[in-house]
């Protein structure tokens, strides 16, 4: 359900506006209604937002080169020295940049001197300087003449099995030319040297890796410096929220709270030098939306925020779609392994992250090792376990476990069916609920009337002896609903309006209502093929191992883990989306939500 909330309208001094915004913020429960200003300082925003960015973007590349698996302690967080660090990480990334340069050019070096040896050029400038020139060429072996050797004075170095590397000692100067060869360019290091050089750039860029790892340390430090900016900037946005009254001297400020934090709030502002005053919301605010759900219904509102919120004056439909879904979700993975799995990692999860887990994911698994719990009975529907069924194995415990809950494929395309009428038709209802809550009574009976006439089919086809299909009763019953449904769906129009508008609902409903009923043996299929597919990859494991004793039991682990890994993975990704569609598509259109409310966000410091 929907918190209520309560308006808050305060007044305060121009003189005290600043100090007052900062008491509002350290109260942290007042929801503020920010208004777009002009005189807002848009380059100085730009300016925070900016810097913001490049610190989260600092925060991603010292996360990255954070070594996860060593259990560092990270140091005390410091926003001032926090807001450096992206300078420093730009030290050390530009560092890098120039010492993977170096490290390029003499790799190539290296790599062009390796075929020659490791030689001294300053031999070379010995034998030059004495008259002699050195040239060094690369010819391929079909060109390579032996008779060089004897007419230019020719070394071999090295040969490959398309080349030949040599060196000639001559005092002519156009050898390149006398040979047909183009003279290979010789860097002025030995190889040796190279060596050197590329160990000590390689030192040179652990130790700035190592830097960077140190200033992972300072992460909080990164957060904190985000957390003050992001302060900076929502305080700068409600700065300019409020609105200027007599000439500029007092200023209006609006925001809402939740109905029960009330006298907390009145009485915190009651010692502050400020006005306000309370009111109910009116039908045309656009008020801030906060869930007060039970435990249960908790556990399912990130799913309700993935649609849209609810408006403030709709029935929130969370705590009704989470049973169904928790439900749909159990059929559609539909094994009892699977489930088991579920159950398991996310409580262990739990338990091993006891003090470090954030509230969040503390929700998230608790949601995980209900739908796990979910999953492992409605496995039982069909006896599946991890592809084997369980209900082939001869036990007393085991036949009398078949007899009270085996479904077959047909019982359960069947049962998928009658859970999808049953949620369109508690649909409905809470569609009645709704256009009550929102518009009155009588803008209702159009809803009532499709729900009884809907009801009284359903009630006809499973028991005739109570209410025969055509019979005075159902007769009557199809004469009241259609009297509400022809003249009732809008109130307040002209008769022949009305006339219209129910031929269109009764189109609608005629062509939409099958459709969305048959949108539910998804449920079906996706637990059969999920089930047959687990079934090959239990058949592949065992069939596929070598008859070998070391080698056949672990060949048989080895495809058991991979393939039912693959196979939760696409199932588990199958069985949130698809029930997602049928909530949001199917429940949500036949309860007439319309959605669009906004969070409730206290502006309150980070």
């Amino acid at each position: 359900m929907v918190a209520t909330m309560k308006k808050f309208v305060f007044l305060a001094f121009h003189r005290d506006w600043d100090q007052f915004l900062l008491n509002l913020r350290d109260m942290g429960m007042i929801h503020v209604v920010e208004h777009d200003r002009k005189d807002i300082d848009e380059e100085r925003l730009y300016r925070l937002i900016k810097t913001k960015k490049e610190l989260e973007e600092a925060k991603k590349v010292l996360r990255r080169s954070r070594d996860k698996k060593l259990d560092v302690a990270f140091n005390e967080p410091d926003a001032e020295f926090g807001n450096s660090i992206p300078a420093e990480i730009e030290k050390i990334e530009i560092e890098k940049s120039l010492l993977n340069q170096q490290l390029m050019v003499a790799t190539k070096e290296r790599d062009m001197l390796r075929p020659w040896g490791n030689f001294d050029p300053g031999q070379i400038e010995l034998f030059e300087a004495a008259g002699y020139n050195i040239n060094f060429f690369i010819a391929p072996n079909i060109k390579y003449n032996p008779e060089w050797e004897e007419l230019y004075d020719i070394i071999i170095v090295r040969r490959e099995s398309s080349r030949t590397y040599f060196i000639s000692f001559s005092k002519e100067e156009n050898m390149s030319e006398l040979l047909d060869l183009e003279e290979e360019k010789m860097p002025n290091v030995s190889l040796g040297t190279l060596e050197d050089i590329i160990e000590s750039v390689n030192d040179k860029l652990l130790k700035q890796d190592e830097a960077l790892v140190r200033l992972s340390d300072d992460i909080p430090s990164l957060d904190a410096a985000i957390n003050d900016l992001e302060n900076e900037i929502q305080f700068s946005k409600v700065v300019h929220s409020g609105t200027p009254m007599a000439d500029n001297k007092v200023i209006l400020l609006q925001g809402w709270a939740p109905e029960d934090t009330v006298p907390a709030i009145e009485e915190y502002l009651n010692k502050e030098s400020v006005y306000y005053e309370t009111y109910d919301p009116k039908p045309e605010d656009d008020v801030p939306i906060k869930f007060k759900n039970n435990r249960f219904a908790r556990l399912f509102e990130p799913i309700a925020e993935l649609y849209e919120l609810p408006k403030y004056n709709e029935i929130d439909l969370t705590p009704y779609f989470a049973p169904f879904y928790m439900v749909f979700f159990g059929l559609a993975l539909g094994d009892i392994g699977y489930g088991a799995f579920l159950l398991l990692l996310s409580t262990v999860f739990k338990a091993l992250k006891k003090k470090s887990i954030t509230m969040t994911m503390r929700g998230t698994m608790s949601l995980v090792q209900i739908l796990g719990a979910s999953t492992m009975f409605c496995g039982f529907l069909q006896g599946g376990f991890f592809g084997f069924n369980i209900y082939e194995i001869n036990s007393p415990f085991i036949n009398r476990l078949e007899s009270m809950l085996y479904f077959d494929n047909a019982q359960m395309f069947t049962l998928s069916l009658i859970l999808g009428v049953v949620q369109i038709m508690f649909g409905m209802i809470l569609k009645i609920f709704n256009r009550i809550k929102q518009f009155g009574f009588k803008h209702a009976l159009s809803s009532i009337g499709w729900f009884v006439f809907l009801l009284s089919i359903i009630v006809s086809y499973l028991y005739p002896p109570l209410m025969p299909m055509g019979g005075t009763i159902h007769s009557g019953v199809m004469i009241a609903t259609g009297v509400l449904i022809v003249f009732f769906n809008s109130p307040g129009k002209n008769p022949l309006v009305n006339i219209g508008t129910s031929l269109w609902d009764a189109y609608n409903m005629a062509t939409g209502l099958l459709g969305d009923i048959l949108s539910y043996v998804r449920l079906f299929a996706l637990g059969l093929s999920g089930g047959i597919l687990a079934s090959v990859f239990s058949s592949l494991a065992t069939g596929m191992s070598p008859d070998q004793a070391i080698l056949g039991p672990l060949v048989t682990i080895l495809i058991f883990l991979f393939g039912h890994a693959i196979n939760i993975f696409m199932n588990t990704l199958g069985a949130f989306v698809h029930p997602l569609r049928l909530t949001f598509v199917e429940f949500y259109n036949n309860s007439e939500f319309s959605g669009g409310g906004k969070k409730f966000r206290p502006f309150a410091k980070n």
